[in-house]
């Protein structure tokens, strides 16, 4: 039996009338396939000739029934093997025993195999050695060919060896290679070839040197190999060398532009993106290469829309050259230059990429309108140059100018497509970088508004503050402070950070600091102003999150600290959601950090926040911060705190050197977050500074209360206020004893401005209204009003507040 496996039919099989391929190089045999079970599967045209049967008769039929003598024995040859060849006899269509030689071919194919059954009547043709020279070979190989005995010495040359090294056989006889190319390269190869005379086995090695028969550098593939006598002596070394250039010279290119696609556009950063640019191209691809954008996008503004034709006015963003510093440009990056109509650069914002050779009429006329930037090219050598436009988007950028001044090779086609496709990646690089740094100064624009411009004058505590924004990269960020006056001489500082980046962060932090303002100014304690802040911040991501609009922006969440002082008492009440707490100086340089309830971020809702009171000295500092001041990418919170501690605890002069010695101790380098830091050094009110009454429920007691107030003012050398002091102190303690609950008091505080307080036990909230002519009451307040700068109530826990302020005069 034969064994035969798979079915692939081969040349001129079946019943096709076309000649069969020959896979064997001769075209009198016969040539079959056939399937695993001996079955015919394929009949050639030779076979028809050589043994009469026609493809319709033969396939179908088992491979046995052609054979003329008994083949048991041949299938054992084949079993396991690749291939088979012997002599075997086949009968022909009118019963001739012929004899012939049998090729078996086991081939493998996808899905399938099969074998390939040739079969010869007669002996295949020899050629005699004398036919074809063995020096033709050697002399005519379509590569360099050389042979070096044992001693590394040149023995044998081919004649392309000879041209390429431009010396001829003689001269090189005797020669080893590093004497005929004195290179590392060479270096490289005379330890390759002593490698195959000590370990008997072939090398490889690629290599890219200038030989003295060529003009520029070749990358060569070099073969080395043991040459052995018949008897196996080892006698020498066969070197083969191909000129592998425009292969290397492709890889080359490959990998410049697999590296573009992650060198350049890591940033979000124009200036840094087209330095990457001239980065790259230099010297892998020119000597000098600079980058000009149009000054129309300085500070992310937009391109002219359409090609760019005429004089153009460019910036120099980047440049990079093979010799220290930049001597190639007469432009130093930053400065303008206007590039004339004439001049390829402009040439080429109309789209049109080109390279020049120097004596070309374009760099002439380049020359004429730019002479001292054509002389530093020429001074250098520059032979070569590649002009590409810096296009995104439809929009033109810039241009790219690469030079070549080193190399002796100029700049051909391919370097110039290689150009166009690492720049056209950079322009949309840098238009990115355009993008986001416009929608980066529109967002610091709106958070410089947003922030506080000035803070408002008081007199409970010294301030200083600092605010920085994040890195380009990072995006801004909605961190806030605020320093709000309130009623009793007292001060509400707050600090808070919004969720996200960007201009949406930055919308989210005003509305949400214009939210704490309103509340402060009702007087809230700071656990029910974060309660009511916590549902602005729901109602905020509500409305972002709906169906209103057609990219809704995400929730709304935000951390804040909200502070009040009171510089009568000395004691600061604080409440946090979310955030960290505060640290705090204390006069004799300690530093701690305030151990607050930790209420939830705002957004949450449906949790409750608790205050804590503390007693400052005057003289403490309260430092409060937002989160991008201790954390970072290099460092956790607690390290941040640590060294928040040290800074704040190393002595300074003024309350702002303390800021800035901070920030720069805690943050020595930018950070990828916005960092908010307020610093307030509190006071105190001197006793002489406040007078205080307890107050009877009686008609009777407004009098007293009214000359007490008096004698306080003459005391404080306030008389020219007497009358409206008075009226105001008249009507609030009517008031109080009308339709409040004693206990009942009176302060009178003397700060920036005198403030009347009267409390007592009710919450009924008092409310101006407008009197009619015969009405007998209901004018209080609105007195009040008229006569004082500002009036209010605030709540407590127990009763209630009314509050009174009058402006005085600035001290001299």
């Amino acid at each position: 039996m034969i064994p035969c496996v798979g079915v692939t039919v081969t040349g001129d099989v079946g019943a096709s009338k076309d000649a069969p391929s020959d896979p064997f190089g001769t075209a009198d045999a016969a040539t079959a396939t056939t399937d695993e079970q001996g079955i015919v599967t394929g009949w050639s045209e030779g076979a028809r000739r050589l043994l009469g049967y026609r493809p319709e008769e033969v396939v179908g039929r088992s491979a046995l029934d052609l054979l003329a003598e008994d083949v048991q024995a041949l299938g054992e040859p084949l079993f396991g093997r690749q291939s088979w060849s012997g002599q075997v006899a086949v009968r022909h269509r009118d019963g001739r025993r012929v004899a012939g030689e049998l090729l078996a071919y086991h081939r493998v194919v996808p899905d399938s195999a099969d074998w390939l059954l040739v079969w010869r009547t007669g002996p295949e043709p020899r050629r005699s050695p004398d036919d074809i020279p063995v020096e033709w070979c050697f002399d005519q190989s379509p590569c360099i060919l050389a042979i070096f005995d044992t001693d590394l010495r040149y023995v044998r040359t081919n004649a392309d060896e000879e041209r390429a090294v431009a010396l001829t056989e003689e001269h090189l006889r005797g020669m080893r290679v590093t004497e005929m190319v004195p290179h590392p390269e060479s270096e490289k190869v005379a330890h390759a070839m002593r490698r195959v005379l000590e370990t008997d086995e072939r090398q490889h090695l690629e290599i890219y040197l200038r030989v003295p028969g060529e003009s520029r550098e070749h990358a060569w593939s070099i073969h080395l190999a043991p040459l052995k006598d018949p008897a196996g002596r080892l006698r020498g070394v066969s070197f083969a060398a191909h000129d592998t250039t425009d292969q290397y010279e492709s890889r080359k290119r490959l990998l410049l532009l697999n590296e573009a696609g992650t060198q350049i556009g890591t940033s979000l950063d124009m200036t840094l993106t087209a330095q990457q640019l001239a980065d790259l191209a230099v010297p892998r691809l020119a000597d000098f290469a600079d980058v000009d954008l149009l000054t129309s996008l300085d500070g992310g503004g937009e391109p002219p829309p359409g090609p760019v034709t005429g004089p153009v006015t460019m910036r120099r963003t980047a440049q990079r050259s093979v010799l220290q510093g930049t001597p190639e440009s007469a432009i130093g990056l930053g400065e303008a230059v206007t590039h004339a109509a004439a001049s390829p650069l402009a040439e080429s914002l109309a789209g049109r990429p080109a390279r020049y050779q120097w004596t070309d009429p374009a760099l002439i006329r380049w020359a004429e309108h730019e002479p001292a930037q054509a002389a530093r090219l020429r001074d250098m050598g520059a032979h070569s140059v590649m002009v590409v436009p810096l296009q995104a988007r439809g929009a033109t950028l810039g241009v790219a100018l690469f030079v070549r001044h080193r190399r002796a090779d100029p700049f051909e086609h391919d370097d110039l497509l290689l150009a166009e496709e690492i720049t056209a990646r950079t322009a949309v690089c840098i238009d990115n970088a355009r993008r986001y740094t416009r929608e980066r100064m529109t967002a610091v624009t709106l958070q410089r508004s947003l922030l506080p411009q000035r803070l408002a004058e008081q007199t409970a505590v010294e301030v200083a503050h600092r605010y920085l924004f994040a890195d380009a990269q990072a995006g801004i960020g909605g961190d806030w402070f605020d320093v709000i006056p309130i009623s009793g001489a007292r001060v509400a500082l707050v600090v808070g950070d919004v969720v996200g980046r960007g201009i949406q962060a930055s919308a989210t932090m005003g509305r949400l600091r214009a939210a704490v303002r309103t509340l402060a100014d009702i007087d809230l304690p700071p656990d029910e102003l974060l309660t009511h802040l916590d549902d602005v911040v729901i109602r905020l991501s509500a409305e972002a999150t709906g169906d209103s609009g057609p990219q809704p922006q995400g929730e709304v969440g935000a951390t804040c600290l909200y502070a009040v002082y009171d510089p009568v008492s000395r004691r600061c009440t604080l409440a946090r959601a979310g955030h960290f707490p505060p640290a705090v100086l204390g006069p004799d340089g300690a530093v701690e950090f305030l151990d607050l309830p930790a209420g939830p971020p705002l957004g949450l809702g449906g949790f409750p926040f608790e205050a804590a009171e503390v007693e400052l000295p005057e003289g403490s500092v309260l430092a409060l911060y937002t989160d991008g001041l201790i954390e970072g990418r290099h460092r956790d919170a607690g390290e941040g705190l640590d060294a928040l501690r040290q800074a704040l605890a190393q002595p300074a002069g003024s309350l702002q050197t303390v800021c800035d010695a901070v920030v720069d101790a805690v943050l020595p380098d930018r950070s990828d977050d916005d960092v908010a830091l307020l610093l307030a050094r509190t006071r105190a009110l001197r006793a002489d500074q406040v007078a205080t009454w307890d107050v009877v429920p009686e008609p009777t007691a407004v009098a007293e209360v009214r000359k007490s107030a008096l004698d306080q003012l003459a005391a404080w050398e306030l008389e020219d206020y007497a009358f409206v002091a008075e009226l105001v102190v008249s009507e609030l303690v009517t008031n109080a004893i009308r339709y409040g609950r004693p206990p009942i008091r009176v302060r009178l505080i003397r700060d920036r401005s005198l403030i009347f307080e009267v409390r007592d036990e009710s919450s009924t909230a008092p409310h101006l209204r407008r009197a009619r002519v015969f009405d007998e009451g209901g004018r209080g307040l609105l007195l009040v009003a008229q006569l004082t700068q500002r009036w209010g109530t605030r709540y407590a826990r127990h009763g209630k507040t009314i509050w009174a302020e009058l402006d005085l005069p600035s001290p001299s």
